[in-house]
């Protein structure tokens, strides 16, 4: 036996009065919190753990071996030591990695259990047990605060923070209607059909996202740089490689200096409408001249000087274009496409101005699309039209009726409830009045009737009455005198009439009777969008004002309605010379959220794009 210096019996006497208090006192002193006398059990545990090489040959002269039985003596008791805080684990403890978790089998293990991450039962442990038995725990954690974790023996892992990438979440199906077609654009199925694709796009001005602010404080600063912006839009553009492509909220310095070259360079031919007034934004229609050949352009400004209906900036814009098909095909023809692109005035509260704004556009597509037998050509027409689905807006476009007198104006659009308010502006018939030139029927008076003959031939006996004619008689003001030429009166006849009967001299003016409180059109049009996600139960979204999603985003295009019983409901139809495709889908109000709403890092704009694919039929002439 190694002699016993003053330090191996100071040791040996701590540790023989740490056994005589006995393991009841250590286990409430435990659980009660700090020991009494810290510093005897803080000396103790150093004692133990100065040396930690006892697996070296001269650690038998420094311990007895009874002073190593009583450690193992100790270290197998039931009970478990007291908490001991402060201090450091044995570097040169070499084994399995070991981690400080709390657990749940009792308060006394709150603070300082032990769990090894790799096979603890496989190992066998060659140093002393009463090293290895301990490892100091981090700072007590709040009893609320502590994880709950399910599996018993295992330490809870918090997985490193992932960010999942924004076109995932963002992920946008295709919804093919049909077969695939075929490199020149054409499908042979019942015909051939000429197919193409067009995209809606309201693109945020910049100008008016700086007027508007505070509807962009969920973004980030740089997402919202125009440079920043420019890019991720031109990308969209060709990955989706739209035929036509129909933008809204083009601000006017960005168009032409930037989008109208880059387009010109994707192969787009680009016709831009600035809105009226100050304003520094308009829309724009873009088409590839390898698809298409213009045959008429027509912007259309609703801006009516003196009526308080019309005094605001909006317009729109209608292009009449031509298919053009492959020259292999032999002689085919396909019917004109008339496309419609605009952006409807935004202010919930004025539906009565939306309503005259979008029968103006009716009554120009009805003006271009119209052919020589009385019928229309194909007809698309796009835009922000800042109404929802159902709204009596909505389906004035796509029932092409609406009974409106009496309707409360904020109604007519659907985006928002003013039913509370004391005052409500209602429509009253007739909505506009006659001046503007514009049936109830959405059709501009000279589209109404025929054409007057550019040249009227009268007879010789017609023309003389007018010689004595009352205004004949009468001297005009400022007139030169000339002797025995202006100086006389020209005596009437006394056989001639006083005066010429006006309907003699004056065509009447047509006279088109005003329905009351109703309008109509008869482009027989409906939308390529359900507005409902039945594959998520939600509704589809289009923008996100403020965070909350609605539809205000069309693109609607003309079908051959359908009998549905007793009624025509023009919701269903029949596909007529235009057939619609397929459709990009749209996305929920919910994963929106997930992305954090709109404009983001992924999309540039505070809209959604909208995309279809349609094809019309190819005919012999």
């Amino acid at each position: 036996m190694a002699p016993r210096g003053p330090d191996q019996e100071e040791c040996e006497g701590l540790l023989q009065q740490w056994r005589e208090e006995g393991s009841s006192q250590a286990l409430s002193t435990s659980s009660e919190g700090p020991l009494v006398d810290k510093g005897l059990a803080q000396s103790s545990l150093a004692l133990l753990m100065d040396n930690p090489g006892e697996q070296d040959a001269a650690s038998e002269d420094k311990w007895s071996s009874r002073q190593l039985s009583d450690l193992r003596a100790a270290e197998n008791l039931e009970e478990p030591f007291p908490e001991v805080l402060g201090e450091e684990p044995l570097p040169e403890v070499e084994g399995p990695m070991w981690a400080a978790v709390p657990t749940q089998t009792g308060p006394q293990y709150a603070d300082c259990a032990v769990l090894p991450m790799g096979a603890l039962a496989a190992e066998q442990w060659e140093e002393d047990p009463a090293v290895v038995a301990w490892s100091i725990a981090p700072e007590p954690m709040p009893q609320e605060e502590a994880p709950i974790w399910p599996f018993d023996g295992l330490g809870q892992l918090q997985p490193p923070p992932m960010e999942i990438p924004y076109h995932e979440i963002l992920w946008r199906e295709w919804e093919d209607f049909s077969a695939q077609p075929d490199a020149q654009g054409l499908e042979a199925g019942d015909g051939p059909q000429f197919q193409f694709t067009l995209m809606s796009y309201n693109i945020l001005a910049q100008d008016l996202m700086q007027q508007s602010s505070e509807l962009y404080l969920h973004c980030h600063p740089d997402i919202l740089n125009w440079n920043y912006r420019f890019a991720n839009l031109l990308q969209e553009f060709q990955h989706w490689d739209p035929d036509i492509l129909c933008l809204q909220e083009v601000q006017e310095d960005h168009y032409w200096e930037q989008l109208e070259p880059s387009l010109r360079m994707m192969g787009f031919t680009c016709f831009y409408k600035r809105r009226t007034g100050c304003k520094t934004d308009g829309c724009a229609v873009c088409y590839k001249p390898t698809r298409f050949r213009l045959l008429c352009a027509s912007p259309v400004e609703y801006f009516r000087p003196g009526l308080e209906l019309l005094n605001r900036d909006n317009v729109g814009l209608v292009l009449l274009l031509q298919p053009l098909v492959p020259e292999g095909l032999g002689q085919v023809s396909v019917a004109p496409l008339c496309v419609a692109n605009t952006h409807v005035l935004y202010n919930p509260r004025r539906g009565d101005v939306k309503l005259a704004q979008m029968a103006i556009l009716l009554a120009e597509v009805d003006k271009v699309a119209r052919l020589s037998d009385g019928s229309h050509c194909p007809i698309i027409l796009c835009g922000d039209l800042n109404s929802v689905p159902n709204s009596p807006l909505y389906n004035f476009i796509r029932d092409g009726e609406l009974q409106y007198h009496g309707m409360p104006a904020w109604k007519v659009s659907g985006q928002e409830d003013f039913s509370h308010q004391l005052y409500q502006r209602k429509l009253q018939a007739p909505l506009w009045p006659s001046s503007l030139g514009i049936t109830d029927c959405c059709q501009y008076f000279t589209s109404c009737h025929p054409k007057r003959a550019e040249r009227l031939k009268y007879s010789r006996d017609f023309l003389l009455r007018f010689r004595f004619c009352d205004i004949a008689c009468q001297r005009p003001v400022g007139l030169v005198l000339m002797e025995g030429v202006t100086d006389t009166k020209p005596e009437r006849p006394a056989g001639w009439a006083q005066s010429v009967l006006e309907e003699d001299t004056l065509e009447p003016e047509p006279v088109f009777p005003r329905t009351v409180g109703t309008i109509q059109h008869c482009l027989h049009l409906t939308s390529v969008y359900t507005h409902f996600l039945p594959q998520h139960g939600h509704p589809e979204v289009t923008t996100m004002p403020l965070g909350l999603g609605m539809t205000v985003d069309y693109i609607f295009f003309s079908a051959e309605s359908c009998e549905n019983g007793n009624r025509t409901d023009r919701r269903l139809y029949q596909d007529g010379t235009l057939k619609l495709l397929g459709r990009l889908s749209l996305l929920s109000e919910e994963i929106l959220w997930a992305a954090n709403g709109l404009p983001n890092p992924f999309c540039s704009s505070d809209h959604l794009c909208l995309l279809a694919s349609f094809g019309m039929e190819v005919t012999a002439p």
